[in-house]
């Protein structure tokens, strides 16, 4: 069998742009002094090709004739006479995707007129550095490991220039993947004692606890059931591929078990208890059930809390589904791979919801350590800047290339996010509101429908995702639990099944999510009652794999159908035709199990209400004592408030993130309206996303969201009263109607169980309780559905690293366990998003100053609120009253405002929240080009009255209008029994100007350099 080694460079000619990209971030990143780093792509190609193949391919797949230059077995580097010291070559680990390399295969089967065959023909990419400065091999192998490669998931080798020359062309063969038999293993746990059946779980990985553990082996120890089970040709020993199917299915992932666990909760401030059976079913899905209640016929919700993702109806014509998730373990592991499947993910769920939607945008949220982190880094962990750029660009990729625009987002800086970054992707859908004379977001597979695999192939990447993401990360965090995702790809299926909806040729449908075809397939069995596949007819990326691995497997970009049988052969003609591979794995039935077999041989047999309802329900307690701090902290009156106000600006959780913003498409498919960034310069914050959604209709949809995981610190109540708050009030910014408005929760939270490993876990559990009665109080007084959501359980980062409790942290951040380990816990975070309904996308609204001599009003009352603000962080301030948003009263602000955007008496919009007015009013002046002048003393403030306190406080509730001087009776008229005030007007002289108390002018300063210290932090990225 053939080897064939292809490079490909650019033509020296040409600027080297990936080259001189690398060469940027080693110096600046690792602060190495090089000279030259140039980049050469690789590919290896394996089977028995002539040279005339090869070239072919190479010249017509693989190299730009113009601007590139390639060579066939001899080193290009040597060829082009390239100066360097040093060779870095990076290709990926066996049984990982590799999207080039898979796409350079589809190119050659065109040119062969066949299909590979995948058991001794490949194609594998490989990234080759030249790197030349006076530095050593340790100092390239640094670069290797903390920049350029990710060792879970790439190896590497590195040689001299004198080694290199000398080996020639002797290089690592092909990558070759680790193939097993595929045997069955079974396991006989009424022979195995409580500390086997924990080991049992601990070493697969399966994340179950011993109560569940022991469930499964009673259960399987059922007489009744065994007999059952010979019938089928097992016995009372569980297969393999019966384990990893509970274990996914009953992971906290997939089950959400502390959502729904029994908690005792006891507030040991009041002495108050409670039991509470179920966090989901007693505050968020009460607490919609009774809003659309209240709404009676004005209720818009179609689909909530039953499917991927949640559906509110738009008009007599299209319905919108949406979902936001998270990937943040898999983005802590492999921050590229593991965000572009989170983007790719998402998009699948409201593919999946009803008959299955048409995707039209993108919503992204990212919290990060700072990227400046200069401490010493824990093992396994990536540095917080590599972790930002892989994620940022792994979505990037996953949404431009899936011809998805991303039009809302935001970024989030905290310490804590150092054990595990927060990835939160979401995308909303078009459904018509009838598809073939049925309900759109209606499905059910029946018995007798075939189930049909349709995307991608398996592999091993996706391994164990759902168990994992249910743990810490920890030491044994595998892998294979990383996906990379193909956008390619899916954006070919997409177009497949929707066209196959519109035809009718299949009955449900639901993605390859966490678990694979374990939860795909064990799900849609219950709309039929039952199931039955071969898993030997699944498609593989190659062979080898075992048949429980190809159960769970992640492997990207797949979905599940149920076909009819009269239907299945127009189903595989359009697959065919439309180059998506689509494959019948068996049937849905009625039998009430879910029945696996690999090559006609049961390999498992799993009941549906055992699978889906057996799950024991976890009994956890809960204490809550409010946290210990000065609600009075000793704060010095500022002397420079320019200096003050520039350095908020330049803060990471205020600056311009512009840098991120402008490498996401935001225009494809031409309906955004109102767009991240806006301005005279398009380039100012915008407050939320308008989107036209039907060229025949002049309503548009309002996307937003609301994140404050800072006041966690204090309460969790304040900290989601907040979030829900902000999300809202950004919303209604832009011309968003309150009264047609659902909300997503996604909870990100520290592991809350008490345990040695969490000693404070009753805290963190109680917690959560607080932060879900705060969902409950703002979403019902607020009549915001939630129509979807998730939970993500286990941020925690744990290493056994035998280090000294008495000692202070070398890692500046996290616990030292009594046991030596360090834990670092995310801050309790909640994303609260938001999609609502504009009736006219000319009713818009933007955030920035428009006219000279408009006037500016504030809506909402200041107070003494700083607790948690970026104002108090910056001088490392703790303490101080947290916001307190007041439902009642904001509730009838924002739909007043609502009512002043219709009615044309706005002019702009801004609501005020990190950094406050004074953030607010720069944002404002600096992003339409106007000065502002404003007076202090005319601000309705309750406190102590300072102006550093009135212009940083960061008080929830209140927005910033500007409105035309024709229009000020009109609109104070509006306004008049709530609480709003004239502070100010816009001037053209391109000046902030603040008068303090006394009238005396505290602030003068230039709004061109205010945004220029607004856009420093990532100027030079």
């Amino acid at each position: 069998m053939g080897v064939y080694r292809i490079e490909v460079a650019t033509k020296p000619n040409f600027k080297d742009v990936f080259g001189a990209k690398v060469f940027k971030k080693i110096e600046q990143d690792l602060g190495f002094s090089l000279e030259e780093v140039h980049f050469i792509k690789v590919y290896l190609v394996e089977g028995d090709f002539s040279e005339d193949i090869i070239e072919t391919f190479t010249k017509s797949a693989l190299c730009d004739p113009v601007i590139q230059i390639f060579s066939i077995n001899k080193p290009l580097s040597l060829e082009l006479n390239y100066s360097f010291d040093w060779v870095l070559e990076i290709g990926y680990r066996p049984g990982v995707t590799d999207n080039e390399g898979k796409t350079a295969e589809e190119a050659l089967s065109y040119i062969l007129e066949r299909p590979l065959d995948s058991s001794k023909e490949g194609v594998y990419f490989a990234r080759q550095f030249l790197i030349k400065g006076s530095i050593k091999k340790e100092d390239v192998e640094r670069i290797a490991k903390e920049l350029l490669a990710n060792e879970l998931i790439e190896r590497w080798f590195i040689l001299s220039k004198e080694d290199f020359i000398q080996k020639g062309l002797s290089y690592p063969v092909p990558r070759v993947t680790e193939y097993f038999p595929p045997v069955v293993e079974t396991f006989n746990l009424a022979e195995l004692s409580e500390e086997e059946l924990i080991k049992l779980s601990k070493d697969r990985l399966l994340a179950l606890n011993l109560k569940e553990m022991q469930t499964i082996k009673e259960y399987f120890s059922n007489p009744d059931f065994i007999k059952v089970r010979k019938k089928y040709g097992l016995d009372e020993a569980i297969t393999d591929v019966e384990l990893e199917s509970l274990a996914q299915t009953w992971s906290e992932h997939c089950k959400h078990k502390i959502f729904n666990s029994k908690i005792y909760y006891k507030d040991l401030d009041t002495g108050e208890e409670k039991i509470i059976n179920s966090l989901f079913k007693t505050f968020i899905k009460a607490s919609t059930e009774e809003i659309r209640k209240e709404k009676g016929k004005r209720d818009f919700c179609l689909s909530i809390f039953v499917d991927n993702a949640g559906v509110i109806k738009l008009d007599d014509k299209w319905a919108l589904a949406f979902k936001v998730e998270t990937h943040n373990s898999p983005s802590a592991l492999d921050p590229y791979g593991g965000a572009l499947t989170g983007i790719v993910g998402v998009n699948r769920d409201p593919l999946g919801t009803g008959k299955g939607a048409k995707l039209i945008f993108n919503t992204d949220i990212f919290c990060f350590a700072p990227p400046d982190w200069d401490k010493p880094l824990p093992p396994r962990i990536l540095h917080p800047k590599r972790i930002f750029e892989g994620v940022r660009e792994g979505v990037e990729h996953g949404g431009n290339q899936s011809g998805i625009p991303t039009v809302n987002g935001s970024i989030v800086f905290d310490p804590r996010y150092l054990g595990k970054p927060l990835v939160y992707c979401g995308t909303g859908g078009l459904l018509p509101l009838c598809i073939n004379n049925e309900p759109s977001w209606e499905k059910r597979a029946k018995p007798g429908d075939l189930v049909v695999m349709v995307g991608g192939k398996i592999g091993k990447d996706g391994i164990h995702g759902a168990t994992f993401s249910s743990e810490a990360l920890h030491e044994g965090s595998p892998a294979t639990a990383v996906q990379i995702g193909d956008p390619i790809t899916q954006k070919r299926m997409v177009d497949f099944l929707l066209k196959a909806r519109d035809e009718g040729l299949y009955n449900s449908i639901t993605d390859n999510g966490a678990g694979g075809l374990s939860s795909s397939v064990g799900e849609m069995a219950r709309e039929s009652g039952g199931a039955e596949i071969d898993l030997a007819k699944a498609p593989l990326k190659y062979p080898g794999l075992r048949p429980w691995e190809i159960l769970v497997s992640e492997s990207q970009e797949r979905m599940t159908v149920a076909v009819p049988p009269d239907k299945i052969d127009r189903f595989l003609e359009l697959a065919n035709k439309m180059g998506v591979l689509a494959t019948v794995l068996g049937k849905f039935t009625d039998s009430g199990y879910f029945h696996i077999l690999y090559e006609e041989k049961t390999v498992g047999l799993l009941p549906l209400e055992f699978l889906h309802n057996g799950v024991p329900q976890l009994e956890l307690y809960a204490e809550w004592k409010t946290p210990e701090y000065s609600r009075k902290p000793k704060v010095e009156k500022p002397e420079d408030f320019e200096k003050i106000l520039k350095d908020l600006l330049s803060s990471y959780n205020i600056c311009s993130k512009e840098y991120v913003v402008r490498q996401y498409d935001h225009e494809v498919q031409g309906g955004s309206v109102i767009k991240p960034l806006v301005g005279a310069e398009n380039d100012g914050p915008s407050d939320a996303a308008v989107l036209r959604y039907d060229l025949e209709n002049e309503s548009g949809i309002v996307v937003a969201h609301g994140i404050c995981p800072k006041f966690s610190d204090f309460d969790t109540y304040w900290m989601v009263a907040n979030a829900i708050d902000e999300a809202i009030r950004n919303a209604v910014c832009v011309g968003a109607d309150l009264e047609y408005m659902a909300g997503l929760d996604n909870f990100c939270w520290c592991d809350p169980i008490e345990s040695e490993k969490t000693p404070d876990g009753k805290f963190k559990l109680a917690q959560l309780v607080r932060a879900n009665m705060a969902l409950y109080d703002f979403t019902k007084t607020y009549g915001v559905p939630c129509i979807s959501g998730k939970d993500s359980m286990k941020n925690d980062y744990l290493m056994s690293l035998g280090l000294d409790p008495d000692k202070p942290n070398p890692y500046g951040v996290g616990t030292i366990l009594s046991d030596g380990g360090l834990k670092i816990s995310i801050p309790p975070t909640l994303l609260f998003s938001v999609v609502g309904k504009i009736p006219k996308i000319q009713f818009a609204q933007t955030m920035d100053v428009k006219n000279p001599g408009d006037f500016v009003f504030i809506l909402g009352i200041t107070k003494e609120e700083l607790g948690g603000s970026e104002y108090f962080k910056l001088f490392d301030i703790k303490g101080g009253e947290v916001p307190k948003p007041d439902p009642h009263l904001n509730k009838k602000l924002y739909l007043r405002l609502r009512d002043a955007i219709y009615w044309g008496l706005i002019e702009s919009a801004h609501d005020l929240s990190d950094g406050g007015l004074g953030v607010c009013l720069a944002e404002k002046a600096f992003s339409g080009g106007y000065g502002i002048a404003v007076d202090l003393s005319a601000v309705p403030y309750e406190g102590e009255k300072r102006e550093d306190y009135i212009l940083f406080s960061e008080s929830a509730g209140r927005i910033l209008v500007t409105v035309k001087k024709e229009k000020i009776r009109d609109f104070e008229k509006l306004m008049s029994d709530l609480p709003f005030a004239l502070i100010g007007e816009v001037i053209a002289e391109p000046i902030l100007i603040i008068k303090d108390l006394t009238g005396k002018t505290i602030l003068k300063s230039d709004i061109i350099q205010l945004k220029k210290a607004w856009q420093l932090p990532f100027s030079n990225w």
